[in-house]
């Protein structure tokens, strides 16, 4: 039976930041330190993590929600997508970002939580960090 997860931190960057960062090729790269080539209008496609993930844009809510279509190479062949939202809820020290994970295959949930930790928010703390440093 497919799984789903929810994960959230708080980032010390604007929504409107976040979101825009979590569409642009160049700037997702960056924080997270491996190749993203992303199209960032809806029904648009996207790959990340050096072609490791791929998908397309369902619905996109400037500074407030994106809706991915979303699978990485792990899944068994046949699997349908998952579905991820990102929602970015403003918060005083910076921006709430909440990621719902659905439709994960069986027994991988553990897996994406883990990696949506060490693969995305702990190199978007790093990175939207050290932006506010300078």
């Amino acid at each position: 039976m497919p799984e789903m997860i929810t994960v959230s931190t708080l980032l010390p960057a604007d929504p409107e930041t976040l979101y825009h960062a979590w569409l642009d090729s160049e700037i997702h790269s960056a924080f997270t330190g491996s190749p993203a080539v992303i199209d960032p209008n809806p029904g648009g496609r996207f790959t990340a993590w050096d072609g490791y993930i791929s998908g397309y844009n369902i619905e996109l809510v400037p500074g407030k929600k994106i809706v991915q279509a979303w699978r990485t190479s792990d899944f068994p062949p046949g699997d349908p997508d998952s579905l991820i939202e990102v929602q970015f809820v403003p918060q005083k020290e910076g921006t709430l970002l909440s990621i719902r994970h659905e439709y994960i295959p069986d027994e991988q949930g553990e897996d994406y939580e883990i990696g949506w930790w060490q693969s995305y928010f702990e190199p978007m703390i790093a990175y939207f960090s050290s932006l506010n440093k300078r």
